[in-house]
């Protein structure tokens, strides 16, 4: 490791008088409980502070304790997590505060050993909490802090391999204090948010350029070294907007997307991949429906993960045949009905889309 560990008394007394200073007001920094940082840290999991802030307001709002979030209906929580993308945290989220009302009597434990084992919560997420809430030393590693890390060594190599974050979480221990953990770990993050940034990073405004190897040989263009891109899988997909009158009122066919599907818990229109044959057959096959298809303006075009998804969406009609039996995952849902479910973005999008009028879309409508 290229480090001197004489400066690390520099770095950190550097780094807690730039963030007395430079701190930005963040709702998780006013009552610094372990509930309310594990929300938002789990929030800010590849997500911008910028959009987490909005989320986390309306979420304490509605779960200002572990027992509320862990007594409320998984739905529930999926509706207040619309949007944020990556549901399977607020699916952890859910299940880590049944553990704790169970397990801990409603308190959020405050041993290192029992929030690692709560669903959803890694080495990092356990010693941020910690950390912030309650100032135990414990070292932290995130995606700006192995930026950050990465330059102050002059670590030209891929700072993601398992040899380099070894290394990297060897340094997090070596450069913690003994007091203001909690908040030494925040500056740390703040730096390399504000700061050190992955492209142009600000060094004439760093308070650490005096320690960074990076900045003292001049390799801001080299590190962080990049990563292996992403393999993108290509799917094309089509959702299937069945509707018909029931009692007068027009109403949607949806259902839940399983424990195997991409948004578990989630509600959506029949969803068929292209390639598994015709889409009427699909439909057919799965609902007991017969229909005539119409498609409806360009594909929706997004990503999810490592999947590029061209979406076409078409609308059913003339319906012939009865819906299947499907259980509880599967209803006839009115307009009202699909503004209150939890949904995916593109499943908001089309929702949106059909507007108040409880009217199917007309042909060409584009979904975009």
């Amino acid at each position: 490791m290229n480090w001197d560990k004489k400066n690390s008394p520099v770095l950190r007394r550097k780094l807690r008088a730039w963030f007395d200073q430079h701190q930005r007001d963040l709702p998780w920094r006013e009552n610094k409980t372990p509930y309310r940082i594990w929300i938002s840290e789990i929030m800010l999991q590849q997500t911008q502070v910028a959009t987490v802030i909005d989320y986390y307001l309306r979420f304490m709002k509605r779960f200002p304790t572990v027992q509320t979030l862990a007594q409320a209906d998984q739905s529930e929580v999926l509706k207040l997590w619309e949007g944020l993308g990556y549901y399977r945290r607020a699916r952890q989220l859910h299940a880590a505060a049944a553990v704790v009302v169970e397990l801990h009597g409603g308190v959020f434990p405050e041993s290192f050993n029992d929030v690692l084992a709560l669903p959803g919560i890694g080495r990092y997420t356990a010693g941020a909490i910690l950390s912030i809430a309650c100032d135990q030393r414990l070292p932290i590693l995130e995606g700006n802090t192995i930026r950050l890390f990465a330059r102050l060594l002059g670590m030209k190599t891929d700072p993601r391999t398992t040899a380099n974050q070894k290394i990297l979480w060897q340094f997090a221990e070596t450069i913690l204090p003994h007091k203001r953990c909690g908040d030494f770990n925040q500056g740390l993050m703040e730096i390399g948010n504000q700061v050190c940034k992955p492209k142009q990073p600000r060094c004439d405004q760093c308070a650490l350029s005096s320690v960074c190897q990076t900045y003292i040989q001049g390799w801001q263009e080299i590190i962080p070294a990049k990563s292996k891109p992403i393999a993108y899988e290509d799917l094309h997909e089509a959702v299937v907007l069945v509707s018909k009158k029931i009692n007068g009122q027009q109403k949607w066919l949806v259902r839940v997307c399983g424990p195997d599907e991409r948004w578990t818990g989630l509600w959506d229109f029949p969803r068929y991949a292209v390639d598994n044959g015709p889409i009427e057959a699909q439909l057919k096959s799965t609902t007991g429906l017969g229909a005539t298809l119409r498609r409806t303006g360009p594909p929706i075009k997004h990503a999810v993960t490592r999947y590029r998804i061209q979406l076409q969406c078409f609308v059913a009609t003339q319906l012939i045949g009865r819906l299947k039996k499907q259980g509880t995952d599967t209803m006839w849902a009115t307009h009202a009905q699909l503004e209150a479910l939890p949904m995916s973005v593109t499943g908001r999008k089309i929702v949106q889309r059909l507007g108040t009028s409880n009217q199917p879309l007309p042909p060409g409508t584009s979904m975009d």
